[in-house]
């Protein structure tokens, strides 16, 4: 029965499922209403069913899985006003539909979803402006809410905190302002984990408890807090709550400014990868929560300032790959907590301090391709814990003390040095090429 584009009117007849032997039913583009009537599914000879660009309305009945149809390539049921629940045998090819004359459905950003059968919602990297409207938490069943990578503005409302079953929520990478709602805490997730995020914003604080250890950066320049805030390339940071800065491969140019010491809760600074210049501020020493200072690969020059030493709870001290001059302070025997120190591929001059044998916990100290002179201090042998020890080419003399063999397991790189024999047992076969010209 071949009725499609007829300018039909009224609703379906019941009685067509009196036609048991049709094999394929055209009705589309009409202007068809009402339900669809449960007889058509007596229609158990159906290969074919083209209902779609009509203003059918109601919900489809579960019978029409009782039908043989192929519903990827002979079913058109399009562009109507049919609501959901729909059964689980079309549910994927059902189209686009007019949902908003239907009970316990909600329009979101131009689009209607089901109250009851909403349980995920991703709509990530989808163009999104405006608000994040409050009927949002009407999608009580929700369990994954995903919008990251968009242009949301305004607050967060403070209706989230009816999704009580939300497990995973991403609202990163938007342009969210405002104080996030205390409601937040309501929801049931780990907030420590990989399942929730909210970074790159413009959200002020104080952030919500539960949350505040995890908000990630924010810029907070239109916060108001002028004298809670550090201004460094650009970007603003809130004083408190700023733990952790990763501006690696950024981009970055000119000297780090002083103000970074300002960031006193930092616990990682990481602006390795990118082209600073200048020295290292004092400053930085002011940073005494830090536990991962990382500035590898830049330009920076000067000396390295004696303020480190203050830095007692840095466990890996990265400053190799730069421009650095002058000797090692003798401050960098405060760090006790140090397990990695890398000081290679720079200028450094004079001689290896003797406090470095307080920095018993090292499990890595690389100091190649620099400028040293003197002596190794027997102190070195302090750091039983080494697994790796490069001291080479640099320009140390004098004999290798005895107590370079307390070391780990590791064999210490020693080439491109002025080394004298005799050479400690456990080093004699590894020291590689010694300039020996002024040894005795």
């Amino acid at each position: 029965m071949s009725l499609g584009s007829n300018q039909l009117t009224g609703s379906i007849l019941p009685e067509i499922g009196n036609l048991t032997n049709l094999t394929e039913l055209y009705l589309f583009n009409n202007q068809l209403t009402g339900s669809i009537p449960s007889e058509i599914w007596n229609l158990t000879n159906l290969t074919k069913l083209m209902l779609s660009d009509n203003q059918l309305t109601g919900e489809i009945p579960q019978s029409i899985c009782d039908l043989d149809i192929n519903w990827i390539n002979n079913f058109f049921i399009s562009n109507n006003q049919l609501c959901p629940p729909y059964p689980s045998c079309i549910e994927d090819y059902v189209g686009e539909q007019d949902l908003s004359n239907c009970e316990g459905i909600i329009e979101l950003w131009g689009e209607y979803f089901s109250i009851e059968y909403t349980t995920e919602l991703d709509l990530s990297n989808s163009g999104l402006t405006g608000e994040i409207p409050p009927e949002i938490g009407d999608l009580t069943n929700l369990t994954e809410l995903m919008l990251s990578g968009n242009q949301l503005t305004g607050t967060i409302p403070p209706e989230i905190g009816n999704l009580t079953n939300l497990t995973s929520l991403y609202l990163d990478d938007n342009q969210l302002t405002g104080e996030i709602p205390e409601s937040i805490c309501d929801l049931n997730i780990n907030w420590d984990s990989s399942s929730f995020s909210i970074i790159n914003n413009q959200l002020c604080p104080p952030y919500p408890s539960c949350i505040e250890d995890y908000v990630g950066y924010q810029d907070v320049c239109s916060c108001g807090f002028n004298d809670d805030v550090v201004y460094l390339w650009g970007n603003c940071y809130y004083i408190e709550n700023t733990t952790e800065l990763d501006l690696s491969g950024s981009g970055l140019t000119g000297p780090i400014p002083p103000e970074i010491g300002n960031l006193t809760n930092l616990t990682k600074l990481l602006l390795f990868d990118n082209d600073l210049v200048g020295e290292i501020p004092e400053e930085i020493g002011q940073l005494i929560n830090l536990d991962y200072l990382h500035l590898r690969e830049n330009q920076l020059s000067g000396a390295i300032p004696a303020e480190i030493g203050n830095l007692i709870n840095l466990t890996k001290l990265y400053l190799n790959k730069n421009q650095l001059i002058g000797s090692i302070p003798s401050e960098i025997g405060n760090l006790t907590n140090l397990t990695r120190l890398y000081l290679d591929t720079n200028q450094l001059t004079g001689s290896i301090p003797s406090e470095i044998g307080y920095l018993t916990n090292l499990t890595v100290m690389s100091f190649y391709d620099n400028e040293l002179s003197g002596s190794i201090p027997p102190e070195i042998g302090n750091l039983t814990n080494l697994i790796r020890l490069d001291l080479s080419d640099n320009q140390l003399s004098s004999v290798i003390p005895d107590e370079i063999c307390n070391q780990g397991d590791s064999t210490p790189y020693l080439t491109g040095n002025q080394l004298c024999p005799p050479y400690p047992s456990c080093v004699e076969d590894y020291v590689g090429e010694q300039d020996t010209s002024d040894c005795p």
